[in-house]
């Protein structure tokens, strides 16, 4: 699939379908959720707010708040808590000096291209303002990418295009400096991760940039080996357990 070809969101998402199986995305977003510290009367935009559920948390906290979204199922998700939502790519300009702090879980590691969305960031804030964001970072689902490349080549599939960025720390902050930013803080967190709908549910959420082009009968034959492959990372409850590991970072606008 090409650059020009890909969704927006980097896949097409079904809301419902995400509430079920990833839930835990918002629910692990305590920690960065406590890094952005919102305060009342703040001015917030949520890059990649997906449904809405951390953005609605946001808002509790008396802050205003914009969701960004550029899938329409999450964004109309995302409004009906109540949310402004600007549904657009985030490689486009979404403001100019106009919000007190950028805030962004789990969507910056579907954009390819990241130093553009960096710079709307920077633009989008007020001089002091601040970024504040966590995605996949370098090694994340490192041993889920591995099985599932396996169990396509099984298949007679092929390898996939590799659709998310996972940066180094290094790699992150330089581009967050190129972009104008001062870092704060940026470094890897672990974070396994265990999936309430194991590593089908995972799949049939996350999976569709390899998955997508199959037909069905091959698409569950490569599900079923890469579940095989990963009993590894089974726990002795019988719970798939994720090798997630995160890039949290602050920076902020000079």
């Amino acid at each position: 699939m090409s650059d020009h070809d890909t969704p927006r969101a980097g896949q097409a998402w079904d809301a419902d379908a995400y509430a079920h199986h990833a839930g835990f995305v918002a629910e692990r977003g305590a920690d960065i959720f406590a890094a952005l510290a919102p305060r009342p009367g703040e001015a917030i935009l949520d890059l990649g707010c997906g449904d809405g559920v951390l953005s609605a948390r946001i808002a509790a906290a008396g802050a205003t708040v914009t969701g960004l979204e550029p899938d329409p199922s999450m964004a109309a998700a995302a409004r009906g808590r109540g949310l402004d939502v600007l549904e657009q790519d985030a490689r486009a300009p979404f403001g100019t000096s106009a919000y007190d702090a950028v805030f962004s879980n789990a969507a910056l590691h579907w954009i390819r291209d990241p130093q553009p969305v960096l710079a709307n960031a920077f633009a989008a804030l007020r001089p002091g303002g601040r970024l504040v964001a966590e995605q996949g970072g370098f090694g994340n689902v490192a041993a889920i990418r591995l099985a599932l490349g396996a169990a396509l080549e099984a298949a007679g599939a092929g390898p996939a295009a590799e659709p998310w960025d996972f940066p180094t720390p290094a790699v992150q902050a330089a581009r967050l400096e190129r972009a104008g930013f001062r870092v704060l803080r940026i470094a890897l967190v672990p974070r396994p991760t265990p999936l309430p709908t194991g590593w089908a549910g995972w799949l049939a959420t996350f999976g569709a940039p390899f998955l997508g082009g199959l037909d069905a009968a091959t698409a569950d034959r490569v599900i079923a080996d890469c579940a095989r492959r990963l009993a590894v990372l089974t726990d002795e409850t019988g719970t798939a357990q994720a090798d997630y590991v995160r890039l949290r970072f602050e920076a902020v606008r000079g």
